[in-house]
């Protein structure tokens, strides 16, 4: 089963184009994505991480390097300043990804729907309401949020795209050879998400917002709806996590995911 046009960019940023690492073929037999030029960029980093065994330290260094290459300690090096009108500069990753924690149809949200947008060429597929039509009011109140929470940062996406290389970077170690993570999700309804097919009672294939949180935890799942999704999340797919980075996330073993199409089991409590 194939992606819809309608889901998806001509174009994108990404080693493999959207109608493929969209698609249900990618979710069963998936692949490292690469973001263009991002790992080869950053490689003094990622030479330095090969070299450390702690994933706390690992992160320490992360920071470091993302603080340094970005000014986020610094931000008068960016071109910031006690007069400037837009106080902008504390609107970073960790920022944006705890804003979009909070409130997915927020702001912040806008900001990650509107990255994997152009990375991976997955259009939003909800922002405060379906997005149906690239024309119509949703999609123009999700761009202007867009628009309004990238305005002013310090190349935002550019931290974004390191955020998600180092995810992967991290994933790799802790799951050497595997591919996928069973992930969960809550549901009031099931028709709350688009699906393409219905393979039994208990199986569907959905197309999931281009990005979508789960856990880990299939208890906690349970708190937030009456039916259970769960999934087979490439790997390659995982933007963050709550063990990641820590603080960055304060779900349970929560993780956000880049959307497309996925089989899912449904289970009703």
């Amino acid at each position: 089963m194939v992606l819809p046009r309608s889901a998806r960019l001509p174009i994108n940023r990404c080693n493999l184009p959207a109608d493929i690492l969209g698609g249900l073929t990618f979710q069963r037999s998936p692949v490292a994505l690469e973001l263009d030029g991002v790992a080869q960029f950053h490689r003094g980093l990622f030479k330095l991480l090969d070299r450390i065994d702690d994933a706390k330290e690992r992160a320490d260094a992360f920071t470091m390097h993302m603080n340094a290459s970005f000014y986020l300690d610094e931000p008068e090096q960016a071109g910031y300043s006690a007069q400037s009108k837009q106080k902008r500069q504390k609107a970073d990753y960790l920022r944006m990804v705890r804003g979009w924690s909070f409130d997915a149809d927020g702001r912040e949200g806008a900001a990650l729907k509107g990255w994997v947008e152009s990375r991976f060429g997955l259009l939003p597929r909800h922002h405060g309401g379906q997005i149906r039509d690239l024309s119509g009011d949703a999609y123009r109140r999700y761009l202007e949020m867009r628009a309004t929470a990238v305005y002013g940062t310090n190349a935002l996406e550019s931290q974004f795209d390191l955020l998600y290389t180092y995810c992967q970077y991290e994933l790799a170690r802790l799951y050497p050879g595997e591919t996928h993570l069973t992930l969960y999700r809550g549901v009031n309804r099931v028709d709350e998400h688009e699906t393409l097919a219905t393979l039994d009672n208990k199986h569907r294939v959905v197309l999931f917002n281009n990005l979508n949180s789960f856990t880990a935890n299939r208890e906690r799942a349970d708190e937030f709806g009456d039916y259970l999704l769960s999934a087979q999340v490439p790997l390659s797919k995982v933007f963050c996590y709550t063990r990641l980075l820590p603080g960055m996330l304060q779900g349970e073993d929560e993780y956000t995911v880049v959307g497309g199409l996925y089989e899912v089991s449904i289970a009703a409590y």
